[in-house]
């Protein structure tokens, strides 16, 4: 703190106090020194004894008595200071006051203006009122006044007046440092039973003084137990005193605190009355009070402008009477939980009937009110207008579910009727449904055709056109793109949905007018109903899905009906896609080598890794079965990277035990989703790099259809792939329709002659495909290698057309791994004839 810092800094002194305590400081300054000369001329004997009265008083100020009802403290030092002055005169007793002065304040204050203001202001104040008692005694005595009498009334006047001199010199001090005017009689009041010990104390020093006179120094002794009794009685009775005091302010403050709380309770009844009335009336919210009986009693301003009536109209009328119709048993039953005591409130949305008959949306709360206290309740109602937000919710709603271009409702919101439909089926079996899904057949082209325009133009008359081929309780909806479902309820669903097919082909194929130009469509349809027990909506959607990819396959305009033959389809394509997700997570999956060879040296160039899955119970499960079942359920992924970990953990046992397996390379198929994954390359270089071979020795082929499809995506991870130095292989060449312009671009390595083109090398344009494939590799310095080799002319011709690598059943069939470690370890050229060795089937 600033005191601690600074004591002498007086930052809380007016400029009045600080005048005021220079003043006095000095002048009580001035007042300790003379008292220290006069006393000094005086001879030893008298200043032993005047030190000894010095001591004394320093050490009562040790143990100050408090007053009380006040701050302030008396230590009974008085009794000797008053002492001295009669012994020695008001020299020694100002000395004595200055000593008691400084204890004090040493005790009670760490500011050096306390410890040097209060013994200065005692001892001016003592020195001042002594020397008069001195000189009034002296002028007395010349009167001829004589005796203990006389002595001892100027002594109780003479300390009367350092009580009020050192009571005013130290309160007026406080006055001005807190900027109050200065008040004696007010002060002396305050501190008026300090006049009582400071009287207690002169009648005891006197009484010593008088004794001495009489029995001499022997009296000072016996005048200490009397002091000390004194003294403890005085610190008793104050003390009790401060009890009495404190306990009596603590019980007239007990009582005020009550009667104050009652006064707080009285105002804040009448208070929380008036409020009550007057947000009653004057609330912007609706409110009303209504009997027992349903009559209304009173009704605000509000409330009457909401629904457009007056407060004649509604007072006494039944609330019923203003609510909607269809409200009406909901509202009943909240009151009457409300008076059964079976609820404390109730919050609904309900409609009210507005004077001029429209309907009025409120947020009605509701709670038993009493206004006088009786048993007699009646109820208080809250009515705030929420019609705005209900349309605003209501158009929301409708922006949710239903779809902006045909305003038809949504996939979610045919979900959730589908759902509602599932759920009635599930508890009563009698409640059947049908569901139909549409396709155009024509769509994509009029939309590339004609534009975007158009196909939304197709879009919307479709839908109007659906719309009026349907009964008032079927429910269409538009899923997205040219998708439509619809769901059919009653008890014939399944000839109901024939004959609305029927009558949507023929509807849809009445020519629309767009852009300037007749067109017509048609739909295929996949349908189907309750009575495969669905539980869930989606499962009714696949199977429709199902039926509608069967319509598709039986041609244009049609309808299928998904029946137990395809549910037994669907049956066992999700049981062996529970298969295949337990075959790739137990890592039962194998891989077979077909070999690669180099035409021209006939040796081995290396080998594609082909995945393989043999089935305990369905024996060996052919690839164009699974693959595309892993790719349609994300399979493909994981089946993808235990391949390539595979071949690549073999290729590296090769070359570590067989020095001619140095050379070779391996190839394997990756799937356009794999090659789309974002961390695919990462991945991939991942699982080469763990096996120890070099990235220049794998080679990964994608389909030609990647280039067209997922090209953005796969091409970030072609281009890090290969500048690490993987090989990237368009697998079956040709049969797609890649941009030449494209390919020139791309990271791609190799491109693979499809087996089609081999088989066709007898006709010419077979032949003409694959002289510019290999036309197009060597302009582009591509490697090219032919797949599909079964017979020794095909080999013969590939050769004359200059084909420098290639596979097939010729060369060799995929082979174990064990075998294939065979053919490895040969490492000589072979003629060309079909393996003999233990082959996996392809």
């Amino acid at each position: 703190m600033t005191s601690q810092a600074s004591p002498l800094l007086m930052h809380d002194y007016t400029p009045q106090a600080k005048v005021y305590w220079w003043t006095t400081f000095m002048m009580g300054a001035a007042v300790i020194v003379l008292s220290m000369v006069q006393v000094g001329a005086l001879g030893p004997a008298d200043q032993i004894q005047i030190l000894g009265g010095l001591v004394i008083a320093a050490l009562t100020g040790f143990f100050p008595v408090r007053i009380p009802g006040a701050k302030t403290s008396v230590a009974g030092a008085e009794i000797f200071v008053l002492l001295l002055l009669l012994l020695f005169g008001p020299a020694a007793a100002a000395l004595a006051a200055a000593c008691e002065a400084a204890v004090g304040s040493h005790r009670t204050s760490s500011r050096l203006t306390s410890r040097l203001g209060s013994p200065a202001m005692a001892a001016l104040a003592m020195y001042g009122c002594g020397s008069a008692f001195t000189v009034a005694v002296s002028l007395l005595k010349s009167m001829g006044f004589q005796g203990s009498g006389m002595v001892f009334g100027m002594l109780l006047l003479a300390t009367l007046a350092y009580f009020a001199t050192s009571t005013l010199l130290m309160a007026s001090l406080i006055s001005l440092k807190q900027g109050k005017p200065l008040k004696p009689w007010a002060m002396l009041r305050e501190h008026s039973w300090l006049a009582l010990a400071f009287v207690g104390s002169a009648s005891i020093s006197g009484l010593v003084y008088m004794t001495q006179d009489a029995f001499g120094a022997t009296a000072v002794l016996v005048a200490v137990p009397i002091i000390a009794t004194f003294l403890t009685t005085l610190h008793l009775f104050f003390r009790q005193a401060e009890s009495d005091e404190r306990a009596r302010q603590e019980k007239t403050a007990a009582s005020e605190r009550e009667r104050a709380e009652s006064s707080r309770h009285m105002a804040a009844l009448q208070a929380s009355e008036k409020r009550f009335h007057s947000a009653f009336t004057h609330a912007a919210v609706g409110m009303l009070l209504v009997a027992r009986d349903g009559r209304i009693v009173q009704t605000n301003r509000a409330f009457c402008d909401q629904l457009g009536r007056d407060d004649g109209d509604l007072a006494g009328r039944d609330l019923m009477d203003i609510v909607h119709t269809d409200d009406i048993v909901k509202l009943r039953i909240e009151i009457g939980d409300l008076l059964a005591g079976t609820s404390n409130s109730f919050v609904r949305e309900l409609r009210c009937v507005h004077g001029n008959g429209s309907t009025v949306w409120v947020a009605s709360n509701g709670a038993l009110f009493s206004a006088d206290g009786t048993a007699e309740h009646c109820l208080i109602m809250q009515m705030q207008d929420v019609t705005a937000r209900k349309l605003a919710e209501t158009k929301l709603e409708h922006i949710a579910y239903h779809d902006g271009l045909t305003n038809l409702p949504n996939r979610s919101y045919f979900f959730r009727e589908l759902g509602r439909a599932v759920t009635a089926r599930r508890r009563d079996t009698s409640h059947n449904f049908a569901v139909m899904f549409l396709d155009f057949d024509r769509f994509k082209t009029i939309n590339d055709s004609l534009g975007h325009g158009a196909g939304d133009e197709l879009l919307k008359t479709a839908a109007k056109r659906l719309r009026h081929c349907l009964r008032p309780a079927d429910f269409v909806a538009r899923l997205g793109g040219d998708e439509f479902a619809i769901l059919l309820e009653g008890a014939t669903v399944q000839d109901e949905a024939i004959d609305l097919a029927d009558r949507i082909q023929r509807v849809l194929m009445e020519p629309m007018r767009l852009c300037d130009s007749n067109v017509t469509t048609s739909a295929s349809i996949g349908i189907t109903t309750s009575a495969f027990q669905y539980t869930v909506p989606e499962n009714v959607m696949r199977d429709a899905d199902i039926a509608l990819y069967r319509a598709k396959a039986q041609g244009k305009a049609r309808y299928a009906m998904f029946d137990s033959e395809l549910h037994v389809e669907v049956s066992e394509q999700l049981r062996m896609e529970v298969e295949l997700r337990r075959a790739v997570e137990d890592e039962s999956l194998t891989v077979a080598y077909q070999p690669i060879y180099d035409l021209r040296t006939k040796t081995l160039y290396g080998f594609e890794a082909l995945a393989r899955w043999w089935h305990p119970e369905r024996g060996h499960v052919s690839p164009e079965q699974f693959i595309p079942l892993a790719e349609e359920t994300g399979l493909i992924v994981p089946l993808g990277n235990r391949i390539l970990a595979l071949a690549c953990a073999q290729l590296a046992e090769w070359r570590q035990c067989i020095p001619a397996a140095r050379n070779l390379h391996v190839h394997v198929n990756v799937s356009s989703i794999q090659l789309a994954q974002r961390d695919y390359a990462a991945h991939t270089l991942e699982i080469i790099r763990a096996s120890g071979i070099p990235c220049e020795r794998v080679t990964l082929e994608v389909t030609e259809s990647i280039l067209i499809d997922r090209l953005k995506c796969a091409l970030p991870n072609m281009r890090e792939l290969a500048q690490h130095g993987v090989n990237i292989s368009i697998d079956d060449f040709g049969t797609g329709y890649s941009s030449l312009s494209s390919l020139e671009d791309l990271p791609i390595g190799e491109f693979k002659i499809d087996r089609s083109f081999v088989q066709r090398l007898t006709k010419s344009k077979g032949e003409a495909v694959v002289v510019a494939i290999l036309a197009l590799g060597r302009s582009m310095s591509k490697n090219v290698i032919v797949e599909g080799i079964e017979t020794l002319p095909q080999l013969e011709h590939l050769l004359q057309l200059g084909c420098e690598r290639g596979q097939g059943f010729l060369l060799g069939r995929p082979l174990s791994a064990a075998d294939a470690e065979i053919l490895v370890r040969e490492s000589a050229p072979v003629p060309w004839v079909a393996s003999s060795r233990s082959v996996i089937a392809a």
